[in-house]
């Protein structure tokens, strides 16, 4: 993207013409960091810059974000590894293996051709595996355009450099370019059917926020925004954790007090995690952290679930991953956890501030059954539920309501809402 498209834009958002109304969709911003956002709806129009949007990894949720793009007008290239499932969704508008009885939106078209796809790219959609995404991203990092913002969808955490994908992103591609993470409950089956959504999209660039944020959104998506990038890539990762473990819970046949009681703890590690690493509570309380926890744990499609699931029906985990045929981020990021857990926190006995996180890596290692996992939680000691800081103790008295704005120079504008804390 030209440098004076993206100024020019600035220019013109600053004087408030491109402010969509205080309600609806109807008349989103056609300027924003990404040139036109939309088709054009006159000559005029179509003689300026258009987008061109590129979408790495042709997974399930590769997909799904095409559907979303698709949806508003948007054209995207899927780049895709392998040719004959490229040339099918471009003769059929149907990915063979993923979410094959959903039509592919003909805004898409698919590709193996890396140079081709990313040549004049005005963003990119990150929506490969954590684990693979560096060695992909080093490979890809001299044919992205200089300055093209990039708007991640992996969750998780690297096992060999214990990085958040906020940290891997930019060591690959570069700090010379704006970044932004989406994260929330966000099933691709239930995207690429349309079905109502509502997720997260957080960068420490407004702007960049705003303008993926106006890129996706419509009636049936609905994105909210933060400047809190590290407590929503924790949440995404966390979550996938416990849904492993809430799986077992059902392979095991606990009933709902047993799951319902180890999410909610399991939220309790999370948050901790998050507030060490310089998150928001907020932030876990939010779309990204509890939103997408229950939706993972509590939801059918949820591949990490179905692997705990399998796990406690007493199944061996190398089979369960052989059969599957996807990803179940959670496996790596348990054994992630438990390493950068080790590596962060110098305290004593961290097994007793992350049982559950901890007891499913020894699970996945073999080192315990699911069945013993769950005797060694409930004989765990007994103590208060939440160790609270001092002032915490003091008597309750009535506060006012403060609204923290994630950026020093964001106004008071109600439309701005969704960056107050």
């Amino acid at each position: 993207m030209c440098r004076s498209v993206i100024v020019l834009a600035a220019t013109i958002q600053s004087l408030d013409l491109t402010r969509p109304p205080r309600s609806g969709y109807g008349c989103l911003p056609r300027a924003s960091v990404f040139g036109s956002a939309f088709p054009p709806e006159s000559p005029e129009q179509a003689a300026g810059p258009q987008l061109k949007g590129v979408i790495l990894g042709g997974g399930s949720f590769g997909l799904a974000m095409a559907h979303v793009l698709g949806r508003n007008g948007v054209a995207v290239t899927l780049l895709m590894r392998n040719k004959l499932d490229a040339e099918a969704i471009n003769l059929s508008r149907r990915h063979p293996k993923y979410l094959s009885d959903i039509e592919i939106p003909t805004t898409t078209c698919a590709t193996t051709d890396e140079k081709e796809a990313l040549r004049d790219a005005s963003f990119v959609v990150h929506c490969v595996p954590v684990q693979h995404s560096r060695r992909y991203l080093r490979k890809m990092s001299k044919l992205v355009p200089s300055g093209v913002p990039v708007l991640c969808t992996s969750k998780g955490i690297d096992r060999k450099t214990l990085s958040l994908m906020c940290e891997i992103l930019p060591s690959q591609l570069g700090a010379g370019r704006s970044y932004a993470f989406l994260s929330g409950p966000s099933f691709a089956r239930e995207i690429a059917e349309g079905l109502a959504t509502a997720v997260v999209v957080a960068s420490e660039d407004r702007r960049v926020a705003f303008g993926f944020r106006d890129l996706l959104a419509s009636e049936s998506f609905r994105v909210f925004t933060s400047a809190d990038v590290v407590g929503l890539e924790v949440g995404g990762a966390v979550k996938n954790v416990l849904a492993l473990a809430a799986g077992m819970c059902e392979g095991l046949d606990l009933g709902t007090n047993a799951v319902t009681a180890l999410v909610t703890r399991g939220l309790y590690e999370m948050q901790r995690i998050a507030l060490a690493m310089g998150g928001r509570a907020s932030t876990i309380a939010g779309l990204s952290g509890v939103g997408d926890t229950f939706g993972t744990c509590f939801g059918p499609l949820s591949r990490n679930r179905n692997t705990g699931v399998r796990l406690g029906r007493g199944e061996r985990l190398d089979d369960i991953l052989a059969d599957m045929g996807e990803v179940a981020e959670g496996v790596e990021t348990a054994f992630a956890l438990e390493r950068l857990i080790k590596k962060s926190h110098k305290s004593y006995r961290l097994d007793l501030k992350f049982p559950i996180i901890f007891g499913v890596a020894e699970i996945l290692r073999g080192d315990r059954t699911p069945r013993e996992g769950l005797e060694a939680l409930m004989g765990l000691p007994l103590r208060p539920e939440f160790i609270a800081p001092v002032s915490d103790g003091l008597p309750n008295r009535r506060r006012p309501l403060i609204v923290v704005p994630d950026y020093a120079d964001e106004s008071d504008d109600d439309r701005d809402i969704d960056f107050a804390d």
